[in-house]
């Protein structure tokens, strides 16, 4: 009978206490009745069938009137159980799409085997912390090095793809034969690249990515093989990649190799290479950059002059996101952290104030016989309930937000995919809010508990107090203090946005528009060519109606191409990287100052005249001045020669400074060369292909008409990159931009969910205390009195949340200092905003409950139990 009195526990308890005697007596019975052991197995499996499947029906015909009472109560108090779905969601949903980013961006495994083991190799120089390579030193590390399983190396390239449709650009990367073998990834169809497609002097060979094979290709099986055109070289098709294969950042669609000649590894100042290793099993980080220590060692005592102070960075493959942009999703968790945190809080204090409003009734079920296992099932299914729907809603709410937050994933890194919801931050909220839902819904059954006593009975509105009001304060006081965070986090980053928008870029963005015309090789190798082209596309331009200017140059500022550094020799003497002497170098035509509305200081423009055969010139900025000739003014440095880009040069002018970089950045040392005073196919990186055109009507109008125009002088010429540069200087705090715009959206919800909790925790104190306030009212109390006694229960509350949020707001300012550009965490104006918000939100909280209890009536509130 012992394990059939375990078998009777499958039942609920109110069934076991009344039909539990009963089926006892008809299981002995049973027993009696049955002959032999096959007799007694049979009873014991039809007993344990019998019981789990009328257990199963009792259990589910009570979860059926639950639901059916639940369904009863929120039809009863819609106001609560919409309160409570609505909290739920925003919290689930809240935390659920901001962790997801997070997660995706610095914390999921980048798509490759085993990644990591995977590493990435720069050179370190007192100025930079990560140098591109050099061929010559990378080839020397790599022969030296014992820790690498393999390592390849690549550089970004960019081709126009003819022959296949219109013409287009398209971008990609020139890559070692060993590096895909590096990445361990294999073709979709076809090969990989041999070391004999590397070779210098070899047919020129392409591999396409998914997304090119489909869209220009048609997704043809029978593309390999194939001949295509870039840039008029034929290269032959050997494959297609993998579709969900990105590298090395998700715009690349094609992939050549290298094919380096000797000469490659002679300038040992050649720094525009990148490599990815792939470490050996067993060897650890630390092994490995000390090994590459040891070899830049040698490096810079073999070539003293070239390697001074160079020595080897090793970077870990999925620690390539700037520091900003992990900042940017930290602190985004974080505020997805207080608005959980502010959800929990509010969903608790919301359950204790219903399940103080419900103490009595449970009361009166407990007196009548319910037992304490019965309540908890009941109380269990409402709050479940509301939880299930809430995190519906919540589930709903982050898979709209998560494609919304794709701003926020940097670019660069090799993914082929957007963010989706994470199912395990999804549970992860959800049982969270259902807990917190469970337990603080369970809170009046627990105080009720079995008792059949009339205590529950006699507590009327006076009850409510003491430690259950306390509990709910403090709960209100955790609201306002995570609202006060996310105001001032919020606050700072917007203060640090409008500082950045306010930098002063160097030139004037209105009225200009931007595109780029890639000048194919070796069609455009000759600077003649060059010329003719350029002079051609910018006379039909000043044709054009509104057009007032126009020029070409190597890079836009703050364009994609960001870089371009070369060393700077003065006076004679050789460079010295330690001494960080370099500039960056932009070939211009005539014009392009006056274009972008760049100032002269002193000296001139480049002007046609500035030709091949003549003295070689340059248009330096003030900051070069600053950087290499600290004590010389604009005007006194006309006419100094300095050696840079491999040839002596004579300074023509000098300009205002450029932030090339973008607005958070310094402005560095520019060097403007005229586009005529280069060497046919040499510094081929730096021909100028960006146009910018000055205009006087809308520079967005104007797209169509520059496209024919270049289209007319060259059908073959693909015109990318078409933007106005306004909008190439808001990209460049774009992710600024979504950063706060999600911030400042968590913290309305919070401010809102504060402002409920603030107003559900008062209306509550004033219905609990109405007869309290009757009394005072007929013993003569006036209005003033009962507005200061709420008002002041208010501003206690308010009070110490605000002084916790500050404290911990400041530490969070802190935490992100590097996202401020220069705005102090203790910023008064931000702090002083944030506390105002916080009082105001509190105030509008406990507007309508302030109203209620002056309008209490005294002779209705004695009369009230």
């Amino acid at each position: 009978m012992r394990f059939y009195d375990w078998l009777l526990h499958c039942y609920p308890t109110s069934f076991r206490n009344e039909y539990g005697p009963e089926m006892r007596l008809l299981f002995a019975r049973r027993r009696l009745e049955a002959q032999g052991p096959f007799g007694g197995a049979a009873l014991w499996i039809s007993t344990v069938a019998e019981v789990a499947g009328n257990a199963a029906l009792v259990h589910l015909d009570i979860l059926r009137q639950d639901i059916a009472y639940s369904w009863r109560m929120v039809l009863r108090a819609p106001g609560f159980a919409m309160t409570a779905v609505i909290i739920v969601a925003l919290g689930v949903g809240a935390t659920t799409a901001a962790f997801s980013v997070t997660d995706f961006v610095l914390l999921r495994p980048l798509p490759f085997a085993e990644p990591d083991r995977l590493v990435k190799l720069y050179e370190r120089t007192p100025g930079y912390s990560r140098l591109e390579l050099s061929a010559a030193n990378y080839r020397d590390w790599k022969l030296g090095s014992t820790v690498f399983e393999s390592i390849g190396l690549y550089h970004d390239a960019a081709a126009n793809l003819v022959g296949a449709g219109e013409p287009m650009r398209v971008m990609g990367s020139a890559v070692s034969a060993d590096l895909f073998p590096t990445l361990r990834v294999h073709p979709r169809i076809g090969r990989l690249f041999t070391p004999g497609d590397d070779q210098s002097g070899a047919p020129g060979t392409i591999l396409l990515s998914y997304r090119l094979w489909q869209t220009r290709f048609g997704g043809d099986p029978d593309v390999v093989g194939r001949q295509i055109l870039l840039d008029a070289e034929a290269f032959t098709v050997l494959g297609v990649m993998p579709q969900d294969f990105r590298f090395p950042t998700s715009e690349a669609t094609f992939w050549t190799p290298l094919r380096f000649s000797e000469e490659a590894y002679v300038d040992r100042n050649d720094n525009w290479m990148y490599a990815v290793g792939r470490l050996r099993s067993g060897v650890s980080f630390s092994q490995a950059q000390a090994q590459l220590d040891v070899l830049a060692a040698a490096s810079r005592a073999q070539y003293p002059a070239d390697n001074k102070d160079v020595g080897a960075n090793l970077i870990r493959f999925g620690d390539e996101v700037s520091e900003q942009s992990r900042l940017l999703l930290y602190a985004l968790s974080g505020a997805a952290v207080c608005v959980l945190l502010i959800a929990c809080a509010n969903l608790a204090n919301l359950l204790l104030a219903r399940a103080l409003q419900r103490r009595r009734e449970l009361a009166v079920r407990t007196a009548m016989g319910a037992g304490r296992e019965r309540m908890i099932r009941q109380l269990m299914t409402e709050s479940l309930a509301l939880a299930a729907i809430g995190g519906g809603v919540g589930i709903a709410i982050a898979y709209a937000s998560v494609p919304l937050l794709n701003r926020l994933v940097p670019v660069s890194l090799p993914l082929a995919t957007t963010p989706t919801v994470d199912l395990r931050v999804l549970a992860f909220a959800t049982v969270l809010t259902a807990v917190t839902g469970m337990a603080f819904g369970l809170a009046p059954v627990m105080r009720v508990g079995g008792d059949a006593d009339l205590a529950g009975l006699r507590e009327g509105a006076r009850s409510g107090g003491g430690r259950k009001e306390g509990a709910r304060s403090a709960l209100v006081v955790i609201e306002i203090v995570a609202s006060v965070v996310l105001l001032v986090s919020a606050g700072l980053l917007m203060r640090a946005l409008w500082t950045v928008q306010a930098v002063n870029p160097g030139f004037q963005s209105e009225g200009v528009l931007t595109l780029q015309t890639p000048l194919p090789l070796p069609q455009f190798g000759k600077v003649s060519v060059r010329e003719a082209f350029y002079t051609r596309v910018l006379n039909d331009l000043h044709a054009l109606p509104g057009v007032t200017n126009a020029a070409f140059v190597s890079f836009l500022p703050m364009g994609t191409m960001r870089g371009g550094i070369w060393p700077v020799s003065l006076d004679g003497r050789p460079v010295n990287r330690s001494e960080n002497k370099n500039a960056f170098l932009r070939y211009i035509t005539p014009g392009y100052f006056a274009t972008l509305g760049i100032p002269i200081r002193s000296g001139r423009d480049t002007t046609d005249a500035d030709t091949h055969d003549r003295q070689n010139i340059a248009v330096i900025s003030e900051s070069f001045i600053r950087r290499f000739w600290p004590n010389e003014t604009p005007a006194s440095v006309l006419g100094r020669t300095f050696n840079f880009a491999l040839k002596d040069r004579v300074v023509a002018g000098v300009t205002g400074d450029v932030r090339m970089r973008g607005l958070e950045r310094e402005a560095e040392p520019q060097v403007y060369l005229p586009f005529r005073q280069v060497d046919d196919l040499f510094i081929i990186g730096y021909i100028p292909r960006g146009l910018v055109i000055r205009t006087s009507t809308p520079p967005a109008t104007l797209a169509p008409a520059v496209r024919a125009t270049i289209q007319n002088i060259d059908p073959a010429m693909p015109v990318t990159d078409v933007n106005t540069l306004v909008d190439v200087v808001e990209r460049d705090t774009a992710s600024r931009s979504a950063q706060l715009r999600v911030l400042a959206a968590f913290a309305l919800i919070a401010l809102v969910l504060a402002g409920i909790g603030i107003h559900g925790l008062l209306s509550f104190s004033v219905s609990q205390r109405s007869q309290e306030i009757g009394v005072r009212r007929a013993l003569g109390a006036q209005s003033a009195d009962i507005l200061s006694m709420v008002i002041g229960q208010c501003l206690k509350l308010a009070g110490v949340g605000v002084v916790v949020g500050v404290a911990l707001a400041y530490a969070a300012g802190r935490s992100m200092q590097a996202l401020l550009a220069g705005v102090k965490p203790a910023d008064a104006a931000t702090l002083t905003g944030a506390v105002v918000l916080a009082i105001a939100m509190t105030a509008i909280g406990s507007l309508v409950p302030t109203l209620r209890a002056l309008r209490v009536d005294p002779n209705i509130a004695l009369r009230a139990e």
